[in-house]
């Protein structure tokens, strides 16, 4: 079963909720973080530098759902365009040259959606997402155009790749599922492997991330009872699957371990009930090596989709919706052991963001999502970028 819903759907009949009066801080309750950095009072106020760099040239309703950078001048940031249309949606993928985003063309290729990308240098990137068939592509980027990449179970009507990382030895790391387990695939060179299943039944993963040298994590969510529960995963040569994350249907879109005992998560809780297409609760847990701890994300209706780290491999920035406040964009920023509310530029987007990822080479960031939640026109895709 496919839980976790990546495009944020049309919103249905909402019931009224009012604003907090002025910034909320997240605290963790009992945490071995090791941080630095002042905590600063109203920061939630500030846009922190924060700006919306225009996307053009997408398909209404079109989305982002994840970025890469490779540099100030390299970026890739993919998903999907013409949601509703006659023909259905179409992939998308947008390169960034330093100066604008440019829409490539993938006419060629007749995918619907890309889930991920991870970029390493101009004449080398990778994507996943759905084909219109039944089967996940796995594709590559030379310099000119995107391709097809065989890959063992190419083809296979079960098989799925949700997300993609490369690492420093240029090894590339893929999670999703084939023969009915989630699972990863590694390919080193011209040569891919599919690895052994995580031992947990009825998972499904979503996102994954590189550790310390020759691990990886994972996060999506596993069934429990009636629903499901999130689920966080190492993987150095064998599985370490954390203990469950507990909630009412919850999902993890992405982790960031600064170590084995100092683990972050994010994701979103759909709750029991209520009508279709309602906001669901923003999920923000700490590991410390023994247990999970929940903590308030500063606000309490919407969700958090990203979590990026800053130059020194520490978690920096969380990208986030707030449905209590949909004027500006939502992040929350580390500060310290606390994340702060931070909100984006204003403007005449409201905007809804599944992404935040570094600018290596800088102390930059950036996000990417769409300009409304609501997905009908003229919903399109969106980024911001940090100039720190």
């Amino acid at each position: 079963m496919r839980r976790r819903q990546f495009v944020a759907g049309t919103i249905g009949a909402l019931s009224g909720v009012t604003l907090g009066a002025g910034p909320v801080r997240a605290t963790e309750a009992a945490s071995r973080t090791k941080g630095s950095g002042s905590r600063t009072n109203g920061s939630a106020r500030r846009t922190q530098g924060w700006q919306a760099v225009p996307a053009p040239g997408s398909v209404p309703v079109a989305q982002l759902r994840r970025i890469s950078a490779a540099g100030p001048e390299l970026a890739w940031a993919v998903g999907e365009e013409n949601l509703g249309g006659p023909t259905g949606g179409h992939a998308l993928a947008m390169l960034w040259n330093g100066k604008t985003w440019s829409k490539t063309d993938l006419s060629h290729l007749g995918h619907t959606r890309l889930s991920d990308v991870a970029v390493t240098c101009p004449t080398s990137a990778w994507s996943v997402g759905l084909s219109a068939g039944q089967s996940s592509p796995l594709l590559r980027w030379d310099g000119t155009t995107w391709r097809e990449t065989p890959f063992p179970g190419q083809g296979e009507p079960d098989v799925r790749l949700n997300s993609v990382v490369v690492g420093p030895d240029r090894r590339v790391w893929i999670c999703g599922s084939r023969g009915g387990a989630a699972r990863l695939l590694l390919g080193e060179g011209r040569r891919w492997r599919w690895l052994d299943p995580l031992p947990v039944a009825s998972a499904a993963l979503y996102q994954i991330v590189l550790g310390s040298p020759g691990e990886v994590w994972v996060s999506g969510d596993q069934a429990s009872g009636g629903g499901w529960t999130g689920l966080v995963a190492r993987w150095n040569g064998s599985w370490t699957v954390l203990p469950s994350i507990w909630g009412a249907r919850l999902t993890i879109s992405d982790v960031h371990a600064d170590g084995a005992d100092d683990v972050w998560a994010v994701g979103t809780e759909a709750g029991v009930g209520g009508p279709p297409g309602r906001p669901g609760n923003p999920a923000l847990a700490h590991w410390d090596g023994t247990a999970w701890t929940r903590l308030e994300p500063g606000f309490t209706v919407g969700a958090l989709s990203g979590i990026a780290a800053d130059a020194r491999g520490r978690a920096a920035w969380i990208s986030g919706w707030n449905h209590q406040d949909q004027s500006r964009s939502t992040y929350l920023r580390k500060d310290g052991s606390a994340w702060t509310v931070v909100r984006g530029p204003a403007g005449t987007a409201t905007p809804y963001l599944n992404d935040v990822t570094p600018i290596p080479g800088t102390a930059g960031f950036w996000s990417a999502g769409m300009t409304s939640r609501t997905a009908a026109p003229p919903t399109e895709a969106y980024t911001e970028r940090l100039e720190a």
